[in-house]
C-alpha cells in the first residue's frame, strides 16, 4: 500500500488513520483509564461489515432485492433442496416472523414457491423457482467479483491468516451466543 505522498505505508500507519482510530483516540481522551484495545478489532469488523454490505448490496438493489431476501434465496440455492421456513430462519439467522414476511414477498414475485407437507399440514416446504435460481446465479458472480476486488490489495497469505483469525473469532462468538445475549 502507498500513501498520498507515494511512499509505502505500514499496517500501523493505516491503523492510525482510519475512522476507528479516530474514535479510539476520542475515547482515550475522555477515559484514559480504560483499555480501548477491543474497539480496535470489534470497531473495525463492524465498520468493514457495514461498508462491504452497502457496496455489495448494489447488485441486489438493481434486482429489486433486499439483503435478507437474497440471503433466503441464497440458502435455498446453496443447499440445493427444499427447506422449511424454520430451517430458513436458522440458515439465515432470522426470526420466523421475518422469514414469513420475506417468503410472502418472494412468492409474489415468483422467485420461490411453497408446498404443504403431505403428512403435516402445518409444515410448508419452500423451493426456488427457475426464475429465483436464475436470479441468484446471475447475481452471485457479480458479488464474488466485488469481494475479490476488495481483497486484491491484501497478500494471499495475509488473506489466509485473516480468514483463520476471523474463523476463530466467529467460532468463539457462535459458541458463546447464548452467553452473550442479555
Amino acid at each position: 500500500m502507498t500513501g498520498t505522498d507515494g511512499r509505502p505505508t505500514t499496517t500501523q500507519d493505516v491503523r492510525r488513520n482510519d475512522t476507528v482510530a479516530a474514535v479510539v483516540r476520542q475515547w482515550q481522551t475522555v477515559h484514559p483509564d480504560l483499555d480501548t484495545g477491543p474497539m480496535e478489532i470489534i470497531g473495525r469488523v463492524n465498520r468493514c461489515a457495514a461498508l462491504l454490505q452497502q457496496a455489495e448490496d448494489a447488485p441486489l438493489r438493481r434486482a429489486g432485492l433486499s439483503r435478507p431476501e437474497f440471503d433466503l434465496l441464497g440458502a435455498l440455492r446453496r443447499t440445493g433442496h427444499e427447506l422449511t421456513p424454520g430451517e430458513l430462519a436458522r440458515e439465515t439467522f432470522s426470526s420466523g416472523a421475518a422469514v414469513t414476511k420475506r417468503l410472502k414477498a418472494l412468492t409474489e414475485r415468483g422467485l420461490v414457491e411453497r408446498r404443504g407437507d403431505a403428512r403435516d399440514r402445518r409444515v410448508a416446504h419452500v423451493r426456488l423457482t427457475d426464475a429465483g435460481r436464475d436470479l441468484v446465479n446471475g447475481i452471485l458472480p457479480e458479488q464474488l467479483a466485488y469481494e475479490t476486488s476488495v481483497l486484491s490489495g491484501i497478500d494471499p497469505a495475509q488473506q489466509d491468516e485473516l480468514a483463520s483469525l476471523l474463523a476463530g473469532l466467529l467460532g468463539r462468538l457462535e459458541g458463546l451466543a447464548g452467553v452473550l445475549r442479555p
